[in-house]
């Protein structure tokens, strides 16, 4: 890490584990200011600024400032950002199913939107420079809104969930009931099962990604075991999930990129 870097991973309180993957902390006093390729996990997240927003590319090539409180969708292509600031962050990663009633509303209408949550946060507050405090600032909210809502987690949706992360096919079913599931799948997790299927195969070659000195061989050898047929195939998934290669990723990202990349959390049972 740089100078001052931190990054910290939190067990999020038991109520809530069966929604939230894990909470994590990030904080960077003296940013390189360069632009970081941020890829899809599966997951939705909160993330609280609690410093200087980052500004994030859009459709156009133009930075635009993120909102201090944002809920990240499901992501099916890249997040380009860059800092303007000291960073400090707490953030809050989702089960892939578990974030439908947080959001209030079905997951594919937050599919690679970044919503803006201030006015929903207007009472959060956190320590600066305290990680271990903030992460639990943060589960405590978040387990206010669990109390007060109506979670809940659909069984047959969460094992669709772990057969697409563990690459196992799920249960036989109808096509009447693969359609009615595949309909709650989307309002649940904001993708379809194919496309949560591929975006978790992207992301088990991720550890070969955080080495600059991989070879073409050793990608190759990390993508098969991963589940691509050939280095073609891996290739084009770095390209729409990550918008450029594996090496040219592991040479240029630093910092928040390389934090997210590193994810350590676990799926819940």
């Amino acid at each position: 890490m740089g100078e001052g870097e931190r990054y910290e991973e939190f067990a999020p309180p038991e109520p809530l584990r069966p929604f939230v993957r894990l909470l994590w902390t990030y904080a960077a006093p003296s940013p390189s200011g360069g632009v970081q390729r941020i890829a899809p996990d599966g997951c939705p997240e909160l993330v609280v600024d609690l410093a200087a927003p980052y500004e994030e590319q859009d459709a156009d090539g133009v930075f635009r400032l993120q909102p201090p409180v944002i809920f990240v969708g499901q992501m099916t292509r890249p997040m380009a950002i860059r800092p303007v600031g000291p960073v400090e962050i707490v953030a809050a990663k989702f089960e892939p199913d578990g974030a439908r009633e947080f959001h209030g509303r079905p997951l594919i209408e937050a599919t690679d939107r970044r919503l803006d949550l201030v006015a929903r946060l207007g009472d959060f507050t956190t320590p600066s420079g305290d990680p271990a405090g903030q992460a639990a600032a943060l589960g405590a909210w978040l387990e206010e809104q669990r109390r007060a809502g109506d979670w809940r987690i659909d069984p047959a949706v969460r094992a669709q969930v772990a057969a697409a992360e563990s690459d196992l096919e799920g249960p036989p079913l109808s096509p009447a009931e693969r359609r009615a599931l595949q309909r709650r799948f989307r309002d649940r997790v904001g993708v379809a099962p194919r496309t949560l299927r591929s975006v978790f195969r992207f992301r088990r070659i991720f550890d070969h990604a955080m080495g600059q000195d991989a070879d073409a061989a050793s990608w190759l050898e990390a993508g098969l075991a991963a589940g691509y047929f050939d280095q073609p195939q891996m290739a084009r998934d770095f390209r729409r999930f990550l918008g450029c290669t594996a090496t040219a990723w592991a040479r240029e990202q630093v910092e928040l990129a390389r934090r997210l990349a590193s994810h350590s959390y676990k799926p819940a049972p």
